[in-house]
């Protein structure tokens, strides 16, 4: 039986605006690249999930101009 493909996901901060983007697998776990938005819509912080929805590769915290403040390499556990 073949994978489901990864649908496109957005959450929503309570006033409507969006909070998360990414994307979930069928079994409703993040997946691949996703990005966190403040109210204000300036991104806070972004990276990556596995197909299990850990983790990955480096995760990018950003200033409310957008400056990188922090770059964090995760380390998988098995």
């Amino acid at each position: 039986m073949p994978k489901a493909k990864p649908k496109p996901h957005i959450h929503y901060h309570k006033d409507g605006t969006v909070w998360a983007r990414g994307q979930l697998n069928g079994g409703g776990v993040m997946t691949g690249h996703w990005e966190w938005f403040r109210k204000d819509g300036s991104k806070m912080r972004a990276g990556s999930f596995d197909e299990r929805g850990r983790q990955i590769g480096e995760w990018t915290t950003f200033d409310k101009k957008g400056k990188v403040v922090k770059v964090t390499k995760m380390k998988v556990k098995s």
